[in-house]
This record gives structure tokens, sequence and C-alpha cells, in this order.
């Protein structure tokens, strides 16, 4: 479906065919026309589908084309990380730039002079505020929020944000609104929590499935099984050997993030870190320098898992098995965007082969095993299906399974 059957306005259309987009996504074909009839909508959405502009593009366009209050916040996005609050403005601001709507990030981690052009804006009213929860709640409590205006609400990464403990934040924030509104509910996963939520915020809502749990068949997926002392010097090795432009990182602890960097840097590979322990101002230059390329190897917590919207990353690589197979989906979703291919590598320890067979069983698929380079010396076995031993032990083994020197 072309975005120009949509039946957006001109202004709004201007936007859209600068920012080069012609065809929807299938997010974006089934929710556009929900959000534009005026239904709350509850939506589930594998990583990179397009559900931002699927819910940009027509809050936009009722934004300059029905009646609302001047001098008050007429929407609210809330999102669970600042980078996703910088990234959705972004984006906001790129649609929106042949029309008059106003938008707004705000977050936490912000200088004196961010504190005071947010409280400018909530004081004198923005079209469109994107915002973390935290931030929101500290700004409504002090009261010069307008928010008697406000038509349309919407929560994006829903499920993380209740991963991270904000759902009092957002009762609070939305125990501030007008009864009366649109609201939107955006989810990954749908856990019953999730569910749990939306009966309490939406009303008669519209329900948008795109399979989630699956990654995108364009990305080339492979393992290597190894010990813990093995994960750096692989990580080097395989950077060595292929010509990657662009690599994302990913590791479970801050510490694995600075000690990898720190060794990447010091082997002349040109890489940075990006986690929580950062001043946001190094966080969003780091970021932006990703981005633009100009820096080819980014080590990352599973902050920018998820919502982070970049085009072009060659190879993900997940240093840790990820938590479970919803992380996994959305780290390796990082790459393969926009039509494009990419690689995914996950570094399976010994303990963290079970968390990787559960992994391979939510995607439905094995997971091809590579061979890890001799000279990085011998490799545990993966273990997958339990079974009897001479010795009436149980132990794990499967006929056929990539070992690398057997000890």
């Amino acid at each position: 479906m072309k975005f120009t059957e949509f039946g957006f306005d001109q202004r709004l259309m201007e936007g859209i065919e600068a920012s080069g987009y012609e065809d929807a996504t299938p997010v974006q074909e089934q929710v556009i026309p929900l959000v534009m009839a005026g239904r709350d909508l509850i939506a589930s959405a594998q990583t990179g589908t397009g559900k931002t502009a699927a819910f940009l593009l027509p809050l936009i366009n009722k934004i300059i084309t029905d009646p609302h209050e001047d001098h008050t916040n007429n929407a609210l996005v809330i999102v669970p990380t600042r980078e996703l609050a910088i990234q959705i403005a972004q984006h906001m601001e790129g649609l929106s730039y042949f029309t008059s709507v106003s938008s707004i990030a705000v977050y936490g981690g912000g200088d004196g002079n961010a504190f005071v052009q947010e409280k400018k804006a909530l004081s004198h009213g923005a079209d469109v505020v994107i915002c973390t929860p935290g931030k929101m709640m500290a700004h409504i409590k002090m009261g010069y929020v307008k928010l008697n205006g406000l038509k349309y609400l919407i929560l994006d990464e829903a499920d993380r944000m209740l991963d991270m403990g904000f759902f009092d934040d957002i009762m609070f924030i939305i125990n501030h609104l007008p009864k009366k509104r649109q609201n939107l509910l955006f989810s990954a996963t749908m856990p019953q929590k999730i569910r749990e939520m939306a009966r309490k915020i939406l009303h008669e809502p519209a329900e948008v499935n795109i399979s989630i749990s699956k990654p995108n068949e364009r990305i080339k997926q492979e393992a290597f099984i190894v010990y813990d002392t093995q994960k750096i010097p692989l990580v080097k090795y395989l950077l060595q050997k292929h010509n990657f432009k662009s690599v994302l990182i990913f590791c479970s602890s801050k510490i694995s993030v600075k000690q990898l960097t720190r060794d990447l840097k010091r082997a002349k590979f040109l890489a940075d870190e990006i986690h929580s322990d950062l001043e946001q101002e190094k966080r969003e230059d780091v970021l932006m320098q990703f981005k633009s390329r100009r820096l080819p190897i980014l080590v990352a917590t599973d902050i920018l898992s998820r919502g982070i919207d970049i085009d072009n990353i060659d190879l993900v690589i997940n240093y840790d098995v990820p938590h479970d197979g919803e992380d996994y989906v959305h780290r390796i979703g990082r790459t393969a965007r926009a039509e494009a291919d990419g690689t995914a590598y996950t570094f399976v320890s010994q303990k963290e082969q079970r968390k990787f067979l559960a992994i391979e069983k939510l995607i439905g698929n094995v997971v091809p095993k590579s061979p890890v380079p001799e000279e990085l010396g011998e490799t545990p076995s993966y273990n997958t299906t339990p079974s009897r031993s001479h010795s009436g032990n149980r132990s794990f083994k499967k006929p056929g399974q990539f070992r690398n020197k057997p000890r």
C-alpha cells in the first residue's frame, strides 16, 4: 500500500516524501487507518516493523486537521528510555517538517537549560510531548504541566516499561489526563500484565498482531560454543577476518562492556561504549557517531536492544546470550533493517547453553554452530539432549553436533 492512499494532508505528505517513504509496512497498513478513525488500539509488532511511523503519521495528520485547544499539550508519547525519546523526537521532526506541529522530548539526565526548555514547553503547551515516565511524573508534580486539553496518549514499548518498573509512574500520569482521549498501546510482546494494563487504559480497542518472536529471515545467524575466556579473543578474530563496516556488540553487564571496549581499543580497533554510567551528552555523541558510521564498532548494554532505529548495521554480536528469546530477537533485529541483509553471531559459554537452547526452541530454529579457530584452543561441546552415559550419569550430547577438539 502506498502512503499516498491513506488520505494524509498535503503538508504531511511533503514530509513523508522528503523522508523517502513510498510503501507502507504491514504494521503501518493495519494501524494507520484505525488511528485515523479514532479507535483505541493495542498492537504487537516485531522490532523493525516501522511502528513509530505507524502512530506518528496519523497523529500528526489529526493534529493539523482536527480542532484542538491552544496552549495545552495535545499528545503524550510515553517511552521507556531517553534514547528512544530522542529518536522518536528526531523522527517526528522530519515527518512534521512542513507542518506547524510542535514537539519536545522530555527525559532525565539533561542539564539546567534542558529543564528550563521542558518547563516552558509543558507550561505553554506543545502539540506532541515524547517523554520517559519518571521525568514526566516529576514535571506534573511541580504543577505547571497543562494536560486539560490532551487528546492522544501513546504508550510505546509498554512491555519494556513494565519490566523496568514504571507501572506506578505510568498510572500516575494517566490519572492526571482527561478521561476522554484516544489511547494507543504498542508492545513487542503481549504477556498477561500488558493485557491487564490495556484493560485499565483502553476503551474497546482494536487489536493488531504482527508476528513476533521470529528473527528477520534476512539475518544470517551463527553461534560459537566457547569458554568465557575465549570471548574477547574471538571478537578480535572475527573483526579482523571480516570487513564489517558497522558492528553492534551487546553485553549483558556494564563490566563486560567496559572490559571489551578497553581491550578492543588496545588492539587498535575504532570502538566505543554506551551504558547507563555515561553522562547523557556522551551517550548521545557516541550514538550519533555510530549512526553516521564515523564509529564502526559500538559495544552496548541492552539499553540499545529495543527501539533504536539504525538501518545500516552489518553485524550484531551477542557477546553474552540474551536473557530470553524475545531479547534475542530484539538484539539481532538491529541488523537486516530496511530490506538489507545482516549477520548475527552469538557466543555461548558452558553456563549459557540451557538458555540458548530455550531461545532456539522459541524461534523454532536451530542456530548453526560455527567452528572456533584452532588457535583459540579447545572449546566445550554443545549439550542439547539428555542421554545416559556408560557410568549411569546423565550427559547431554547430540550426534553430529559441532564440537571443537574433544577433550
